[in-house]
């Protein structure tokens, strides 16, 4: 399978923008290890991050015919974008949202997702890990699950 892992606004900060939410691991490394998760798969992933909604729009776009799934963290857009809504409507790439944090334990505005109602699903509050369960939801149903450790 082949991953488009899509990061909104902040994302590139996390290793630095509040660690006792988002952790102390880096964009980077992020990245690092859910290119070795899917290669460790049989499976390829490509990290895309920007801070611009229209960059993030594109990027549903062109995964149209390219990549098998999307794994997004919209950031804020999260709550507002009706625009990324709309993309991933138009695409037919499934896509999974991710959060690190558990939007529900937060502020009252995060609570509302208005991107997830055009994903297969959402995964909130499992840290970096809950981007390698939504490549593994994903894999499951391609017949090629993860190991269970």
């Amino acid at each position: 399978m082949k991953f488009l892992i899509l990061n909104g606004p902040n994302l590139n900060l996390l290793g630095s923008r509040e660690p006792g939410i988002y952790g102390a691991n880096t964009y980077e490394g992020l990245c690092r290890r859910l290119e070795s998760f899917a290669a460790a798969h049989g499976s390829a992933a490509a990290c895309v991050q920007s801070n611009h909604e229209g960059a993030i729009i594109d990027a549903i776009h062109a995964a149209q015919g390219v990549y098998d799934a999307i794994v997004m963290n919209p950031g804020a857009f999260t709550h507002y974008s009706y625009a990324i809504l709309d993309a991933l409507k138009a695409v037919d790439v499934p896509c999974i949202e991710v959060h690190i944090s558990n939007v529900h334990k937060r502020e009252e505005f995060r609570h509302k997702s208005v991107t997830a109602a055009a994903c297969v699903g959402q995964i909130c509050g499992l840290g970096l890990y809950g981007y390698e369960a939504a490549m593994g939801y994903f894999l499951a149903q391609r017949g090629n699950p993860p190991a269970q450790t």
